[in-house]
């Protein structure tokens, strides 16, 4: 196995002031077929908080987690941290390493499924910037992808139990649970394994916490691309209100498990948007928190790489699809986006 001398964090990226807001969603949106009203809706949710994301704070504070449990229990590692969006860019960062010396580094990617966005198009994102770095740039290998991993999984059980524990017993057969994650394209959806990957995941926890078949669900949130373009279904604000319509909606917990910390989509289509809409249709919801610096979910993140360092035979993870691959296959998530037409 080859020897590494350094982690890299992978990450989105996120304003982190009213004046970097129109920036950063260019950046996001440059060469997407989304409407220009749309990405100025979105700036507003932004604005909605001060035009700073949490994103860059949660993963300084997931770092600072990291280092110190690298530093309590090894690999004894450095940390750097690129995004794909906003700063710190991943060609800064890959110049700073290799600027300090850094060969071969590990990346983990904060994002527990396999899609073209969450996982190729960042494996993309790295050879664009070792490119640009040149022959300085460190060589980058990616963690397996986590989201049957128990690290993962047991801390989704513990946040939706401790929901669960809020619903008073008599009610808490009744209570129903959605499951959400990022919307895609179905084009995309279709050369990748991110749906079977988040059922597995939503099986894993809905059984872990007792939930029966019949009580949980998931759902969608936060598409952002044309009304043309079909995206996975159903939305969460959508599901809430037929399921309230039916009059089988009373209780409700909604738990993100396509994201791994309380950033833009969570704070505002879930803990803003979702909960205005029960409110409205009188439907009690709480929301489940993300697995975020959890000491587990911590824990997981070195168990990786040292298994990743080691060649360690044992993989763990749960149920029956066993553990993702190391190395990601030539087609694996392939994805040719939409692009708007030229001319004119």
């Amino acid at each position: 196995m080859p020897a590494y001398d350094a982690i890299l964090i992978v990450s989105f990226g996120g304003p982190e002031g009213p004046d970097e807001v129109m920036p950063f969603l260019e950046n996001v949106l440059r060469g997407k077929p989304v409407p220009r009203e749309r990405m100025l809706e979105v700036a507003e949710h932004y604005q909605h908080f001060g035009g700073v994301s949490p994103i860059n704070e949660q993963n300084r504070q997931l770092i600072a987690a990291l280092e110190t449990e690298l530093a309590a229990n090894g690999p004894q590692l450095p940390i750097y941290w690129g995004n794909r969006n906003w700063r710190p860019l991943l060609p800064e960062t890959l110049a700073q390493m290799g600027r300090d010396g850094v060969n071969r580094a590990l990346a983990f990617f904060t994002s527990a499924f396999s899609s073209y966005s969450g996982c190729r198009q960042y494996r993309e994102n790295i050879a664009v910037a070792r490119d640009e770095v040149g022959s300085s740039a460190p060589e980058v290998d990616k963690l397996r992808v986590f989201y049957n991993h128990p690290g993962f999984i047991e801390p989704m059980v513990e946040s939706l139990a401790a929901c669960l524990a809020k619903v008073p017993s008599a009610q808490r057969a009744t209570v129903n649970v959605l499951f959400t994650a990022h919307s895609i394209p179905l084009s995309m959806a279709a050369n990748c394994r991110y749906e079977v990957q988040l059922a597995e995941a939503c099986r894993l926890v809905a059984a872990g916490a007792g939930l029966a078949t019949d009580q949980w669900e998931l759902v969608y949130q936060s598409r952002s691309g044309s009304p043309h373009q079909p995206w996975l279904e159903p939305d969460v604000c959508d599901r809430i209100r037929s399921l309230q319509a039916a009059g089988s909606l009373h209780d409700l917990i909604i738990v993100p498990i396509g994201f791994i910390s309380d950033h833009m989509e969570v704070l505002f289509d879930l803990d803003t948007e979702a909960r205005q809409l029960c409110e409205q249709l009188d439907v009690r919801m709480q929301r489940a928190a993300t697995v975020g610096v959890h000491p587990r979910f911590i824990r997981m993140i070195r168990e990786l790489i040292v298994e990743r360092i080691d060649g360690a035979a044992e993989r763990p993870a749960l149920g029956s699809l066993g553990a993702s691959h190391d190395v990601c296959p030539a087609d694996c998530c392939l994805y040719a986006p939409q692009r708007p037409a030229s001319g004119g």
